[in-house]
């Protein structure tokens, strides 16, 4: 096996401090390529959870995303409270988001939704046993609604490009085949 290839920072300069990122401009070196500038995004740790209904039901969100200036299909998902374990926060926004509690919260995958900028982790979660505990409680600045979908639609709606947000994309396709969902891989 190579060697694992390093840069090593030289500078950095903070271009941004935000509640939930930080921006950063590093100056590397690259070895045998000199110096060369990188943009590091620092996001806090996310969370995302594919819950499972009885008779081949899987919950998704219609989400408004302001960033892509539109709405996406996606599975409930947020952001990692400081000190929170993962599957906390796991259960935590599936309640938040669709009144619904886990009996079984089981992990995926932990990804980097998009290393060649953000050290954003993303812990990919597997609920079942689903039980009813009330209402959705947003965020005030949330915009969702809960959408009860089949697990026969979800294949056609990756393919078509209606689920376009690659967490969801990843995770319903792990979980399905996790679940042995024929139907949707």
């Amino acid at each position: 096996m190579k060697p694992e290839f390093r840069e090593k920072k030289i500078q950095r300069r903070v271009i941004y401090r935000g509640k939930i990122l930080n921006l950063y401009v590093d100056q590397v070196s690259v070895p045998g390529s000199g110096r060369h500038i990188r943009e590091v995004v620092d996001h806090c740790p996310a969370v995302a959870v594919v819950p499972v209904l009885p008779q081949e039901r899987v919950i998704l969100i219609r989400q408004y995303r302001y960033a892509v200036q539109r709405t996406l299909w996606e599975i409930p998902a947020g952001l990692v409270g400081r000190g929170e374990p993962a599957h906390e926060a796991a259960a935590r926004e599936l309640r938040e988001e669709t009144g619904y509690q886990a009996g079984r919260l089981e992990p995926l995958l932990t990804i980097y939704s998009s290393p060649g900028f953000t050290r954003e982790r993303i812990h990919l979660f597997l609920a079942q046993d689903l039980r009813r505990r009330g209402k959705p409680k947003l965020d005030a600045d949330e915009l969702l609604t809960v959408e009860i979908t089949p697990w026969a639609g979800i294949s056609t709606m990756i393919k078509k490009g209606t689920i376009k947000d690659g967490k969801s994309v990843l995770a319903l396709i792990l979980a399905a085949s996790r679940l042995d969902v024929r139907k949707c891989a």
